[in-house]
């Protein structure tokens, strides 16, 4: 899929890019398999603001995404590839051979009238889901499982992609396009191919109005408020105060470490995207 960029014709469109969308064969979903979303603007069950810049843009419905595959040995055709409001890939609406229609993430070459199928064993072709421990080394991979039967986890945005590298005592590495190399049970099934939409990356949104109509507010510069709103606000001309950037709250925004110590998957990382 290539940019497209638009005849300057306003400052807007000067900086606007968007992705070309000719792998899409329907602009109608599937309205058995949507749910109606509730927008929250960022506020908890006390309706207090926890998430700031929410609030606004478009109304959508949720497409019901089958990230499980478990329609184990049931062959089915592409019907349609789609755009789904809710996340940066195209979805794929799949129609199996018991009359059962549900939507997976589609991948970069998939087309219309393709055929697909979940098993244990499969053909190594691009939709098809199966085991990692059936899976040849070398083959790129998405929507791939940590746990078995939960459902993909990983790999699952526009581009996204882990390669089979390397099978010992019935784990699985996968090295991911950041180097970062990983390992998974066998046990755990993926789906062969790269998630469809890889310019998503390379997408500039070029101006405001298109940013509210995804349901993004306004940020306003620390450095721009007055004392009394911020912690780096204030001070005579451009100032910063001095300090380490910081949130409203005091607490530091840079290079402080954010992970729980008590859920850290370190075991499971061979190699770290950061090379230490």
């Amino acid at each position: 899929m290539a940019v497209k960029h638009y005849r300057p014709t306003t400052p807007t469109l000067r900086y606007k890019t968007t992705t070309t969308q000719g792998q899409l064969t329907t602009d109608k979903p599937h309205k058995p398999l949507l749910v109606p979303k509730h927008r929250s603007g960022g506020r908890n069950n006390r309706g207090v603001i926890t998430v700031r810049h929410r609030g606004g843009g478009h109304k959508r419905f949720i497409r019901i995404i089958d990230f499980k595959r478990d329609k184990i040995g049931v062959p089915g055709i592409v019907e349609t590839i789609e755009y789904d409001p809710n996340r940066s890939a195209f979805i794929a609406l799949i129609k199996y051979l018991d009359g059962e229609r549900r939507y997976i993430l589609a991948t970069v070459n998939m087309k219309v009238g393709q055929r697909i199928v979940s098993a244990e064993q499969a053909e190594i072709a691009e939709g098809n889901c199966m085991l990692l421990a059936n899976i040849p080394s070398g083959t790129m991979v998405h929507n791939i499982e940590l746990r078995e039967k939960k459902g993909g986890q990983i790999a699952r945005s526009a581009g996204a992609y882990a390669e089979v590298v390397a099978k010992e005592n019935k784990m699985v590495q996968l090295k991911f396009p950041s180097s970062e190399i990983r390992v998974v049970r066998e046990s755990c099934v993926a789906t062969v191919g790269q998630v469809s939409n890889a310019n998503h990356i390379n997408m500039s949104i070029g101006s405001a109005g298109r940013k509210r109509h995804l349901g993004i507010r306004p940020t306003v510069r620390g450095v721009a408020m007055n004392p009394v709103d911020h912690p780096m606000g204030g001070g005579e001309g451009r100032s910063s105060g001095g300090g380490h950037p910081v949130s409203p709250w005091g607490q530091k925004s840079k290079g402080v470490k954010t992970r729980n110590p008590k859920k850290l998957s370190s075991k499971y990382i061979v190699r770290r995207r950061n090379k230490k």
